[in-house]
């Protein structure tokens, strides 16, 4: 069964068209969504995207989202609310893309072309990920970008509850897990109070 892309207002709607538009000409250069991937650009990538804005507070949240590639989530986050987004994206290319794609869009975002393990950005209330490591490597660098006060989103696979039981051994967080409405094997995996098992021994 297709996914149902979510309610959008029509301006938020106008920014991911023009998003999607260009990111389907630079396709042709750069590899950002894969060419069997492309016919589910609006039903898998983007709707898996905005299931992420749904879980966004209203109004001007700073948001880090960790190797952004094509914009996902990232870009259609900024897209789609008022969060301030910083987007990180090591490759060039896709740095240079997701610029001119955020001025296309018309939307401002920061984009810091650098390693996550460098990257010089200030903590978030909001990190999120998107297929991008196992869950253990995502803490590790996402812990770098969030305020104690804040929480992470990741969006996982059919994996999600072997990763956690990996990461336990390193980590405490409260965990809520939301069922992903766009594949039936995912899962979103809200993470806060994020600690390292050590820290905890600690105190």
């Amino acid at each position: 069964m297709m996914p149902v892309m979510p309610d959008v207002s029509r301006e938020t709607r106008d920014r991911l068209d023009r998003y999607a538009d260009i990111l389907l000409r630079w396709n042709q250069r750069i590899n950002l969504v894969s060419p069997h991937d492309l016919p589910h650009l609006w039903s898998r990538h983007i709707a898996d995207s905005l299931q992420l804005a749904q879980m966004i507070p209203f109004g001007p949240i700073s948001l880090v989202d960790m190797g952004s590639g094509g914009g996902f989530p990232g870009l259609v986050i900024a897209c789609a609310t008022g969060a301030r987004v910083t987007l990180i994206e090591s490759d060039q290319r896709k740095a240079a893309f997701l610029r001119e794609a955020a001025r296309t869009a018309g939307v401002q975002v920061r984009v810091c072309a650098q390693r996550l393990e460098v990257a010089d950005v200030p903590p978030a209330q909001v990190v999120t990920a998107r297929a991008l490591a196992p869950l253990p490597r995502l803490l590790e660098w996402g812990t770098r970008f969030l305020r104690p006060d804040g929480f992470c989103l990741f969006l996982k696979g059919r994996n999600a509850e072997e990763e956690l039981m990996t990461a336990s051994s390193g980590w405490h967080m409260a965990t809520t897990r939301i069922p992903s409405r766009t594949n039936t094997d995912g899962v979103i995996l809200k993470l806060s109070d994020i600690r390292r098992v050590t820290d905890h021994n600690n105190e």
